[in-house]
């Protein structure tokens, strides 16, 4: 069947905490478990589901987005560190800052595109 997922472990014990885990992802699935293998029925997508997943998605973005600045903040404050103790110029302190803004720049654009084309990939079909 097309809209049916069939998880079987190699391990049988750990069956109970997949499905668990399945439940507890809150990705509106369901799974079945007979003791040998999980089977997860598939809905399809509804309009209103469509929209869930997309809101789900720029969740993700902005925590990606989050993930980056504290990065950027974290190299920021080392780079300061540096320059106040002297082993950092000021002026490779400076280029050293407009590197890691440049960088951050392009983590954040590949951010956006992704969360542009899985919205439009969401809520075209």
């Amino acid at each position: 069947e097309a809209r049916l997922l069939v998880v079987q472990p190699f391990d049988k014990s750990i069956i109970v905490e997949i499905e668990k885990a399945i439940q507890m992802a809150d990705l509106g699935l369901n799974p079945n478990n007979d003791g040998n293998v999980i089977r997860i029925s598939i809905p399809a997508l509804t309009e209103e589901r469509r929209h869930e997943l997309v809101k789900h998605i720029h969740n993700l973005v902005e925590e990606g987005r989050v993930a980056v600045r504290n990065v950027r903040k974290d190299i920021n404050n080392q780079l300061r560190e540096m320059e106040k103790s002297h082993t950092l110029s000021k002026d490779e302190g400076s280029y050293a800052h407009e590197e890691i803004q440049k960088i951050t720049d392009k983590r954040m654009e590949e951010l956006n595109s992704l969360l542009a084309t899985k919205e439009k990939e969401l809520l075209e079909q």
